[in-house]
């Protein structure tokens, strides 16, 4: 019974709490590689003192810590997807406690990476953990990759799953990464946006001229990339980028039922939105949210926009945007259509990708594999999860789902206000062990799956 394991995790909470106060005091930085290799033996002997077999795999970056316990070739195979590096905890001085001396303060753990994303992996091992020394054995093959790479756009994980594809063979990705939603309320989440982010920019002089003296007569570079931008997007917000939407799988009945069941109060979203007003019913702000592409742009620099005045011709002008695509959208076709496009309208426009782009990634809610999961999040919150057919934030879940062709799921586990990214990240103790508990649930219930 399941509810054997459940009590061995009451038993031994403060043990696991103990595990992950270990793990989160130890630095782990992408961005400056601090730590990095120090956090990664540091799970991989956790993983080892679990009875899970492990290898750290090197990449052209920081390693990836591989893990399997395979029970039976005839049970399915799960894998666990997480990263193990955190953000730079700056600025220092908002934090409330010292960012990698982690301290428990109402019924929280605050730490740099405790909810993203050291709490969340972390609940996986000790699941697996609690049912072998619950049971002595899974219901099912697991296998584990963490990457160290994560919080700086994964650069090496799409590589590493194409050149490891006979080591990956699963039936399943399992991700918990991110927050519940407000109120805590438990998620699954079937998808990802893909992104891709560009730079436009303009030059038409050496130097900036007197707006008086030499006004009218040169160009402006400030207003042709208004032109180049206003060429985008029409007044009904439609991409004008030719084929932009030419490869958009419009979404089924499934999908639509999903949002349908999703809750919606248009003042709350608007308040959590910092907008005065929403003027989107539900369906629409759902469909536009999670499964349609968005053009925007995330800024735009030119000329003089210190106090007063300066009368000037600007010479340079560039805007920064980012596209968030749907399947089965290519970013690398897009970014040449829209380079193409820009060209044509001024071939002054200098275009450029602005660092890796991710591929859209959706699973479909008909697997029983996801009925299994959702079915476990209610069993352990005892109430239903918001079922999300996508999220409009991307992350490299395509690398599962378009290169493995394997279903992936994402169902965070920390605390809608974890502060990820933020000073004073912190996970709630009791969501921690509920992690804990909701992945034995699923490792029992996907032990049921059938044609894996």
């Amino acid at each position: 019974m399941i509810s054997q394991v459940f009590s061995h995790i009451e038993d031994n909470k403060e043990k696991y709490l103990d595990e992950l106060k270990k793990l989160v005091k130890q630095p782990s930085i992408s961005t400056k590689n601090q730590g990095i290799t120090e956090c990664a033996k540091m799970i991989q002997k956790l993983m080892k003192e679990t009875g899970i077999t492990t290898k750290l795999i090197p990449t052209s970056g920081h390693p990836i810590i591989y893990g399997e316990l395979i029970t039976s070739e005839s049970a399915p195979t799960i894998i666990f997807y997480g990263h193990y590096d955190v953000q730079p905890p700056e600025p220092y001085e908002l934090w409330h406690t010292e960012p990698f001396e982690p301290e428990v303060k109402n019924q929280r753990l605050y730490g740099r990476g405790v909810g993203d994303n050291k709490g969340q992996l972390l609940t996986h091992i000790l699941a697996v953990r609690s049912y072998l020394e619950t049971k002595g054995q899974l219901p099912v093959n697991v296998k584990f990759v963490f990457e160290g790479e994560e919080e700086i756009g994964s650069p090496h994980i799409a590589q590493f799953v194409k050149e490891n594809k006979n080591l990956l063979k699963g039936d399943l990705v399992y991700i918990s990464d991110g927050p519940l939603a407000p109120g805590d309320a438990p998620v699954v989440s079937l998808g990802n946006r893909g992104i891709l982010s560009v730079q436009l920019s303009i030059k038409t002089a050496n130097r900036d001229n007197h707006s008086g003296n030499r006004g009218g007569v040169i160009p402006n570079a400030a207003w042709e990339l208004v032109t180049v931008l206003n060429s985008l997007k029409n007044e009904k917000n439609k991409v004008l980028i030719p084929e932009f939407y030419k490869d958009v799988i419009k979404p089924g009945s499934a999908e639509l039922d999903l949002i349908q069941r999703l809750p919606f109060d248009s003042q709350k979203t608007a308040e959590a939105f910092y907008v005065d007003e929403s003027d989107l019913e539900k369906e629409n702000f759902y469909k536009k949210l999670t499964l349609e592409p968005v053009l925007n742009i995330n800024g735009i620099v030119s000329g003089y926009t210190g106090e007063g005045t300066k009368t000037i011709i600007p010479c340079q002008a560039s805007a920064k945007l980012d596209m968030r695509l749907v399947p089965d959208q290519d970013p690398e076709h897009i970014f040449h259509r829209l380079s193409e496009w820009v060209k044509k309208i001024n071939p002054r426009t200098q275009v450029e990708m602005q660092g890796r782009y991710m591929y859209p990634s959706r699973t479909s809610p008909k697997l029983s594999a996801i009925q299994h999961i959702t079915k476990s999040v209610e069993q352990v919150h005892n109430t239903k999860p918001l079922v999300y057919p996508s999220t409009g934030g991307s992350l490299p879940t395509y690398v599962w789902t378009k290169i493995l062709n394997l279903p992936a799921v994402t169902v965070p586990y920390a605390n809608s206000d974890e502060a990820n990214h933020a000073p004073n990240e912190n996970l709630k103790l009791d969501l921690f062990y509920k992690g804990i508990k909701t992945s034995c649930q699923v490792l029992d219930n996907l032990s049921l799956l059938k044609n894996h």
